[in-house]
């Protein structure tokens, strides 16, 4: 073997034990997701989980608390989808709680969450994309 040769084959042989190591650090691309703030007087929680339950699904969570004592309409989205569309009214500690499972779609799935005050007409929303 010439010097060339021997250079291409420990080359090739650094790289074939390199990359899977490197996959193996990656962070994973299909983390859980959450995004938390204040819109309108109230606070908000809006959750993306991998459902460990159902293979292939996500867990979606929208959680507002200290709400006013009104009317809120809210509106729960995937990839431009509505799957949740309803007017609620907090409960007596002023929080509201939604939960639903959705389908893990190919490619990156986008949910978001919009909540309007039915007597401001003060509108919040947040979006979260997953991979």
């Amino acid at each position: 073997m010439n010097i060339v040769t021997r250079a291409a084959a420990l080359v090739g042989t650094t790289a074939a034990i390199a990359l899977p190591v490197t996959l193996l650090n990656a962070p994973a691309a299909n983390a859980d997701v959450d995004r938390q703030g204040s819109c309108g007087g109230a606070q908000f929680d809006f959750s993306v989980d991998r459902d460990d339950d159902r293979r292939n699904s996500y867990e979606i969570s929208f959680d507002l608390d200290r709400a006013a004592d009104v009317k809120y309409r809210v509106v729960l989205k995937q990839n431009g989808n509505t799957y949740y569309n309803a007017a609620r009214t907090p409960d007596r500690e002023g929080d509201i709680e939604v939960e639903r499972n959705r389908a893990n779609t190919s490619g990156a799935d986008t949910f978001l969450f919009k909540y309007r005050n039915t007597v401001t007409d003060k509108v919040c929303s947040r979006t979260i994309t997953v991979r």
